[in-house]
């Protein structure tokens, strides 16, 4: 497809998430358009991509540099050095989380993911969350899968009901929630049995990235461990699962259902 002009360059193009070009981008920077972050080819940083890059560091927007061919095969050719990948719905604050709990007259309930990666996962413990009461998702902005379309495709739908906040750091953030009365649990091989640990009160669940697990600080955050059982040969399950098993057990004990 050719395109005539420099604003017919800067169209908004149906490439998933992306919106691609500069005056694309400085418009949805402009209007306040919840963007997950900006990738620019390497070596990108004068003139108007300069001003650009300012905005999104002004609005805490990450900002990737990636090769000019990979940002083309993503974007197209007319790309200009620049494109957003746009969230699906806006952010939400800690604050948006905490009222979400006091306004359905329960103790918080919290997943954290520690640098999440794979949207699909991400997804997946959405929708897991909003089947079992969970008042909020918390991520970081960097280093972790965030609010595509493919995220919304895999939670089902479940991103319109589960608020996720996004945090420059999960460690300083895992502080400030010990500080507003929420205990922390991190699930690792080696923690205590996921049933035999009171899950009633207020509590933040802590999954790890896919392939490192839970990070040092991040773990030395925690104030519980909790593990699962490994019956079989492989030694670990997929992020989304072990966190849905758990997120049942909490809401099986909130309920205060009796297992037998």
């Amino acid at each position: 497809m050719e395109i005539d002009g420099s604003d017919k360059q800067d169209l908004v193009r149906h490439f998933t998430d992306y919106i691609v070009g500069r005056n694309a981008v400085h418009e949805a920077l402009r209007s306040g358009r919840a963007i997950d972050k900006v990738l620019i080819t390497k070596g990108q940083h004068s003139g108007s991509i300069n001003v650009l890059l300012s905005k999104c560091r002004d609005r805490g927007i990450p900002i990737k540099e990636i090769d000019s061919r990979k940002l083309e095969s993503i974007a197209g050719s007319n790309h200009q050095g620049i494109a957003a990948v746009a969230a699906c719905k806006e952010y939400a604050t800690l604050d948006d989380l905490f009222v979400n709990a006091k306004e359905k007259e329960e103790p918080p309930f919290f997943v954290v993911c520690d640098e999440l990666e794979d949207p699909h996962n991400l997804g997946a413990i959405l929708r897991t969350a909003d089947a079992t009461g969970v008042h909020g998702v918390i991520v970081p902005k960097r280093r972790s899968a965030g609010l595509t379309s493919a995220v919304y495709k895999a939670s089902a739908g479940a991103v319109e009901y589960v608020p996720v906040a996004r945090v420059s750091n999960i460690s300083d953030t895992l502080r400030e929630l010990k500080k507003r009365g929420v205990w922390i649990y991190g699930m690792d091989m080696k923690g205590e049995a996921w049933c035999s640990t009171d899950l009633r009160g207020p509590m933040a669940i802590v999954i790890g990235s896919e392939g490192k697990g839970i990070g040092r600080l991040v773990g030395e955050q925690c104030d519980f461990t909790l593990s699962l059982p490994m019956l079989g040969s492989v030694s670990s399950l997929n992020a989304s699962v072990a966190c849905g098993v758990l997120l049942y057990e909490v809401a099986r004990q909130r309920q205060r259902l009796t297992a037998f």
